[in-house]
């Protein structure tokens, strides 16, 4: 058996520690409304509606339809919950590594949304009727997820893979503080904490210590180990706007926002590996001493931090007979991000003068960033004060998306770029909604359907088409007075993840895989509870 390259590898270790993607611009620019209760309630459909604070970060147009001012805050309860498992790679179903399906769950409190519009009364029967001003804060994404997985391996390991990800660095560029600046982190760390050493003399070829090397040079995994994989991630993405809103004789509605977008994401990763039995995984030193292979564990973790502005610009047009037409469009955000990366590493032997842990240093990088255009139009209609019906389409090419950074550097984001230009096209975003009311209740249902931008995957395959959807219920209660009242709930589905947490490494003399490494399926359930608390006046 030999250990031959191939050519996809999923460790995350880059030659600097962490390298900006495709999939980061992505990550950054996607947007998942959330809003009031009432706006999710009904699918986010508001873009020919308005009235609603949840709206304004939509339609800029909705704050001038409600002729009052209104204050309303949100507070919501997310439930996320995680499965993951195994994949088979053999046609019989059977599972050689993370048999055990594992669920891991993470509930989040947050104000998706907080705001204020102030309506001022021209006192003018046609024209210009009513200027509407305000501020709100709403959450237009959010990371929650919580994965556990676990099982045994008697094939494959991390550190072999680790291993032979090494192979070919000389040993001494591995060595040191300067390693960092000129090795992928992954192979210093793994050498530094003792999770892969040289061999046979060998100065540029490496063995896990989960390995055993033989005589005639073939290295085999020495015996079972027990792999725990665990990943959370959390963050938001907020939209805070300036509304400016006007009423032209209650016919044309129009709006403009200035907004700021900023994000919070935050990734922590760690892959385990405990010896079933350490007597299977011995490990002969230069001095004659022996030694076994205990446990080792490996942390990344990333932190982006950023912040832009943008301007949006809406109309909605009420031609009569209950008919509303909306249309919105937002220019390019320009972000500042600043990412921040680390990664450490320990082994554990069953003497412990052999254990090992090293820690990279704190890896940091700012650049900026430009998300893409994007437009929304809307089509709703109203039966009197009883029911209302809405319909949204929004579109957005992330093709478009583009990193940025200045100085001797500007041509550092020229790959991954063209990378965006290639692999992502325009995004479909269905939204619909309904409510009916009945004296000073409400009841509203909506749904909501976003296809991914992918086009092409990182090895150059087309992609399906896959969806994300969102489906949400709500009651609502307004009372003679001011004061207003909503709750709502919404599920969001999305296909399920595959992961691999190493490469695959044990292939033939054709390149033929000999021994799979492990798959993990990941199927997630979200719920988010909202309340909206509002004032008329």
């Amino acid at each position: 058996m030999r250990k031959t390259a191939i050519t996809i590898s999923l460790m995350l270790a880059a030659i600097c520690g962490y390298a900006q993607s495709a999939y980061d611009g992505l990550l950054f620019s996607e947007n998942n409304y959330e809003g009031t209760a009432r706006s999710v309630a009904m699918g986010n459909a508001f873009t020919a509606l308005g009235g609603d604070l949840g709206s304004v970060t939509i339609n800029p147009a909705g704050s001038a339809v409600a002729g009052y001012s209104q204050i309303s805050f949100t507070p919501a309860l997310t439930f996320s919950a995680a499965t993951a498992q195994g994949v088979s790679p053999f046609s019989d179903g059977s599972l050689p590594y993370f048999e055990r399906a594992m669920k891991s769950s993470m509930t989040r409190f947050a104000l998706p949304n907080v705001g204020m519009t102030f309506n001022w009364n021209t006192n003018r029967t046609s024209g210009l009727k009513n200027l509407t001003f305000g501020f709100v804060a709403s959450k237009t994404g959010s990371w929650d997820d919580d994965i556990y997985a676990n099982g045994v391996n008697s094939t494959t390991s991390y550190m072999g893979a680790l291993a032979w990800e090494t192979d070919g660095i000389d040993v001494a560029d591995l060595e040191g503080s300067k390693a960092y600046d000129y090795s992928p982190w992954s192979s210093v760390i793994g050498y530094q904490s003792g999770m892969i050493s040289p061999f046979g003399g060998n100065t540029d070829r490496y063995v896990g210590a989960s390995e055993l090397v033989f005589d005639n040079g073939d290295i085999v995994l020495g015996g079972a180990l027990d792999q725990t994989y665990g990943r959370r991630v959390t963050g938001n993405k907020y939209d805070y706007v300036f509304n400016l809103g006007g009423n032209v004789s209650d016919f044309i509605y129009f709006g403009a926002n200035l907004g700021i977008s900023t994000l919070n994401y935050g990734y922590d990763e760690y892959f385990k590996e405990a010896a079933i039995d350490p007597a299977d995984f011995e490990i002969g030193l230069d001095n004659g001493e022996t030694m076994y292979f205990s446990q080792m564990k490996h942390r990344y973790s990333y932190q982006a931090d950023g912040s832009g502005f943008y301007a949006k610009f809406g109309v909605i047009v009420t031609p009569g007979a209950g008919l509303r037409i909306g249309a919105a469009v937002q220019t390019p955000t320009l972000n500042t991000i600043t990412e921040r990366w680390q990664e450490n590493g320990e082994t554990e032997f069953t003497s412990s003068k052999y254990n090992g842990f090293a820690s990279s240093p704190e890896g940091e990088y700012r650049y900026t960033f430009r998300s893409p255009f994007r437009a929304n139009f809307g089509l709703a209609y109203t039966l009197g004060n009883f029911a209302v019906i809405s319909a949204d389409y929004e579109l957005c090419n992330y093709g478009q998306m583009q990193f940025r950074t200045d100085g001797s550097d500007r041509d550092y984001f020229e790959d991954v770029n063209n990378d965006i230009k290639s692999r992502f096209g325009t995004s479909h975003m269905l939204r619909a909604g309904a409510e009916v009311k009945l004296g000073a209740l409400a009841a509203r249902v909506g749904y909501g359907l976003t296809s991914s931008p992918e086009k092409i995957s990182s090895w150059g395959t087309e992609m399906p088409v896959t969806y994300r959807q969102n489906v949400s219920f709500g009651l609502g209660y307004s009372s003679k007075g001011s004061f207003f009242a909503d709750i709502a709930a919404r599920t969001t589905m999305v296909s399920d993840e595959y992961y691999m947490p190493y490469s695959d490494y044990i292939l033939d003399d054709e390149d033929n895989i000999l021994d799979p490494a492990p798959e993990i399926m990941i199927h997630r359930s979200n719920w988010k509870v909202l309340l909206t608390l509002g004032w008329r006046f």
